[in-house]
């Protein structure tokens, strides 16, 4: 409405449209997040009120997030922002939203001005169309774009995208998300010293979690931080087969690694505020078990699930996940014979009755790679147990193979999973 048509309205009118516009205004300053410092400690402030993040990075089974304590998720990319910040606010819950920058191992140019001009144009329209929005909790800008860290156009392009972002949205935090902090921290110096308009660090750790707050202490960084994914030790980070294969740790396992790291860098440290958890839902990468907190495609909780609920709200659930309390194969880590007659034994303690299913895949011989799209193998062998105990014949192919067990409490929704590779000779 311009001025010549609030004039000849008449004050009524007047007064109806500025009461609709401040209501406007009002909705659309809703979720203003800061990042202030008080004494020693860093803290969000969201509409005027503390708030740390308990999140997990994916935008599936929000109710159940939310049930377990969870206020937050986090995406990587915008391709579907405007649907995962409605689902996310249909949960009263925030969305740190992503926006993907190019990798150079991806074929990314920063020495190439289009191309750089072209990812902050796009950047800069996300930011414009969804920096109202209720649920939105931060901007996360890139994720583990930087390569080894050492080169200054990919935090120059950083610092770009991240001004704007504050031209462009005063209400609400950047964060940039990178793997780890780097050899010397250099990656953290460089967004501390390269990025002044990056608000807080976001940091990808898993078997470093443990060390991550003291790492950060000695390396002089004062920024905070929040820990945008964190796990088990991932593939590249444990032991592994005389033919390269990486060792699992069990579901059971897993969840004491969730519960400890958080307990030593994210509820310990005043620099940090908050964290996601990697990954609510499951995808293949090493294996088809080892990251998700849900069970594939049926979508049990795990042991995971479990451990960050209790971390959220000091409480364990109920009917627990089940635990793996001893699991031997004949085939482990060992070379065999093909066609040979094997065993397994898998002792589970759950809260209800348990179901056992054994699954024998070839394992997935090329290095794992954390883009989407990766598929597991078909299944060579499957069977079932009652008392977690069963015999199978070794696949008559040669190559490399694991053998997975997934244990089921139906009544509950929860599982657990475990496996070991092993090799048929030739």
């Amino acid at each position: 409405m311009n001025r010549r048509e609030l004039v000849g309205a008449g004050v009524g009118l007047f007064a109806g449209a500025v009461t609709a516009a401040n209501a406007q205004n009002a909705a659309k300053t809703t979720g203003v997040t800061k990042i202030v410092k008080s004494g020693d400690k860093w803290q969000l402030v969201r509409d005027g009120k503390p708030y740390f993040v308990r999140g997990v990075g994916g935008t599936e089974k929000l109710p159940l997030l939310k049930s377990l304590g969870g206020n937050s998720v986090r995406t990587w990319g915008a391709e579907n922002i405007q649907r995962d910040l409605d689902a996310a606010h249909a949960q009263g819950l925030t969305m740190t939203a992503g926006i993907w920058l190019g990798h150079k191992t991806h074929g990314f140019k920063y020495d190439d001005p289009k191309m750089v001009r072209e990812q902050f144009d796009k950047a800069q329209a996300v930011i414009k169309a969804h920096k109202n929005h209720p649920a939105l909790l931060a901007w996360g800008i890139g994720n583990e774009m930087e390569g080894d860290g050492n080169d200054p156009l990919v935090w120059k392009a950083i610092q770009e995208i991240a001004a704007m972002a504050h031209k462009e949205d005063p209400n609400h935090p950047t964060i940039c998300v990178t793997a780890e902090i780097g050899g010397g921290a250099n990656k953290a110096k460089a967004l501390q010293t390269l990025c002044p308009d990056i608000d807080i660090l976001g940091i990808n750790s898993y078997g470093g979690l443990s060390s991550l707050s003291d790492r950060l202490k000695e390396a002089g960084i004062t920024k905070p931080y929040v820990v945008t994914e964190f796990g088990p030790n991932g593939p590249w980070e444990v032991g592994k087969t005389r033919w390269n294969a990486p060792l699992e740790p069990s579901s059971t396992e897993k969840g004491r690694m969730y519960l400890g790291n958080y307990l030593r860098s994210v509820a310990g440290d005043s620099a940090c505020v908050g964290s996601y958890a990697f990954l609510w839902g499951d995808k293949v990468e090493g294996t088809p078990t080892w990251f998700g907190m849900l069970l594939p495609t049926t979508g049990e909780r795990l042991a995971a699930t479990d451990a960050i609920s209790y971390l959220w709200t000091g409480k364990w659930p109920a009917k627990p996940a089940p635990d793996i309390l001893a699991f031997q194969a004949s085939v482990a880590e060992k070379e065999i014979a093909p066609g040979t007659k094997q065993s397994v034994v898998c002792v589970a303690r759950g809260a209800g009755d348990l179901a056992y299913e054994y699954v024998v895949r070839p394992e997935k011989i090329e290095e794992s790679r954390p883009d989407p799209g990766q598929k597991a193998l078909d299944a060579v062998r499957t069977l079932t147990s009652k008392d977690g105990s069963a015999t199978f014949t070794a696949p008559t192919a040669p190559g490399a193979y694991r053998l997975f067990v997934t244990v089921r409490d139906a009544a509950n929704a929860t599982a657990a999973t475990a496996n070991t590779p092993f090799f048929v000779k030739g």
